[in-house]
């Protein structure tokens, strides 16, 4: 959203936009039908070639968008130069689109040529703009490979048609993310921006290990900085009492650590972390969430998987939320990112082990030991049980291993009790697991890709309210009867997996994640390849 009362930005906008609707009064063709011809042929040849520019000047007879002297195109053109003179408001480098050197080429445009280039390179800033704030500058498939996401880009001269007929303060404003996630990452940015530029949050803290009761130089460093970063009122207390106790947990359970009240080697790291790096994570998030910019469902599932976490979302509030593990942190185990839509549960699932797994995993095993995996039930292309004894597991490897593994339905299978189908080409789904105790630990990065969830018979009841006068009985009825049984979802519900190291509650405060893949140090190499930029204080 444009800040229009900041006064600083006020003031730059007089100095950059205002002159411009006297100095380019003059670029009003003035020599008759002829200027208007040679301006009109100059921008045909502009665009030739360019299918969307072209199509979108031939419908309004090749005149000037952005160039005359008309209350239309002046209003398009400040319009127009003020976002791009307050990019960095969205996360977008100003020098990208290089609003100063539009306004000095278009003060020096005199001839129809050199109005109609100007007109034309202004479209093409425009859309350039319109598609960055929009969908965002990268290509996230190009940038990590397991981003499987399909941005939602729009139509260039749709964008461009819309436009004409638009308020262009409006339009232009209401291009980014209307999501309230979206607001909140901007003021989060201009907060830790205004933080940077205050000096910081101080200094960081030493090796010590802090924890209640205890006082002296290392707890008044922790309280300092701890106040900074506006977790802790402003006090004198140089000892560990139950506020700075209270402060340090409300980090922690803003940074997905332990809550302990106890700063230790890693709640100390993230404490010791700068304005910069947070700085970088909210840019990064900005860019995901344009990457998202498409309606989400009214009710959806969305997993972070920084946060270890699945949550269901009712009208954009958080209804339902359990613990979840992801897929271990080696490149071939990464759970992928994507939409899609789920479709149906199975309670008392079988597990039909992955061809990675058979052949990776469990054939080095059977070649050692056939009865290794007993729980494991080895089956030919058509699912019929083959005994281990009649298998020679020394002929195969991994390229001619001919069978398939099927875990049945129980207590211990490898999926737990019940699995959650949203169908896609990753072969990813949510499920419940025997391994409970995973989720008592602060990083939960162990399965082979798929989502493990901590309370997976609330998360079927909670999908299943929806359809259901009494979903608790519903599922637990099937479940009894030991039989692998798939419900449908009379109305499918969209899943969301995302990756986010730094987000907003409903509240508005800032949680931060560790970069458990590195993805967004990825992210940020490219922003920052594309020009994306932190602004340092002046030393």
């Amino acid at each position: 959203m444009l800040p229009l009362s900041r006064p600083s930005f006020v003031t730059r906008l007089r100095h950059l936009i205002l002159p411009i609707g006297i100095t380019l009064s003059v670029m009003q063709p003035t020599a008759g039908q002829a200027q208007v011809s040679v301006f009109r042929q100059a921008v045909a040849e502009s665009v030739a070639g360019q299918s969307d520019l072209a199509s979108s000047y031939r419908a309004r007879g090749f005149t000037g968008i952005w160039t005359g002297a008309d209350a239309a195109a002046i209003a398009r053109r400040n319009a127009l130069l003020a976002v791009l003179s307050d990019a960095d408001a969205h996360g977008l480098p100003a020098s990208r689109y290089d609003p100063e050197g539009l306004i000095r080429k278009l003060r020096a445009a005199r001839s129809a040529e050199d109005r109609a280039a100007m007109d034309v390179e202004l479209t093409r800033v425009f859309l350039r703009y319109a598609r960055d704030v929009q969908s965002g500058m990268l290509e996230p498939g190009r940038v990590v490979e397991l981003i499987r996401r399909e941005v939602p880009l729009r139509d260039p001269a749709e964008t461009l048609a819309s436009f004409l007929e638009a308020d262009p303060v409006a339009f232009l404003r209401d291009l980014a993310p209307a999501s309230p996630e979206y607001g909140r990452l901007m003021r989060a940015r201009a907060e830790l921006q205004r933080a940077l530029d205050a000096g910081g949050w101080g200094a960081r803290l030493s090796e010590a290990k802090i924890e209640a009761g205890d006082s002296g130089a290392d707890v008044v460093a922790l309280r300092d900085r701890l106040i900074a970063m506006g977790h802790l009122a402003t006090t004198s207390s140089a000892v560990m009492d139950e506020t700075l106790v209270a402060a340090v947990r409300d980090f922690q359970s803003r940074n997905g650590l332990l809550v302990d009240g106890v700063v230790g080697p890693g709640t100390r790291a993230e404490l010791n972390r700068s304005v910069e790096e947070r700085l970088q994570s909210v840019l990064v998030a900005m860019e995901r969430e344009r990457w998202t910019n498409m309606e989400r469902g009214e009710r959806h599932v969305l997993v972070n998987l920084t946060d270890f976490s699945a949550t269901i979302i009712d009208d954009g509030r958080e209804t339902f939320r359990t613990a979840s593990v992801i897929g271990a942190e080696v490149p071939d185990r990464q759970t992928p990112e994507f939409s899609d839509v789920m479709e149906y549960m199975v309670i008392n699932p079988s597990w039909y082990v992955p061809r990675s797994i058979v052949v990776g995993e469990y054939l080095p095993q059977l070649k050692r030991n056939r009865h290794a995996a007993s729980q494991i039930l080895i089956t030919d292309r058509s699912g019929r049980e083959i005994s281990r004894n009649s298998i020679d597991f020394s002929r195969y490897n991994e390229r001619n291993f001919p069978f398939s593994m099927r875990q049945p339905p129980s207590n211990s299978n490898a999926l737990g009790l019940v699995k959650f189908l949203f169908p896609n080409r990753y072969n990813i789904y949510l499920h419940d697991t025997p391994a409970k105790s995973l989720f008592g630990r602060e990083r939960r990065a162990f399965s082979h890709g798929c989502v493990r969830l901590s309370e997976p018979f609330d998360f079927a009841y909670a999908l299943l309210a929806a359809q259901e006068e009494d979903p608790v009985g519903f599922f637990q009825s099937r479940l009894a009867t030991g039989r692998e049984t798939r419900v449908d979802l009379e109305a499918p519900v969209p899943v969301h997996l995302i990756y986010r190291t730094a987000f907003t509650d409903e509240e508005g405060r800032l949680h931060f994640r560790r970069d458990v893949y590195e993805r967004d140090a990825a992210i940020w190499t490219a922003l920052a390849r594309e020009g994306v930029a932190i602004s340092r204080p002046a030393s």
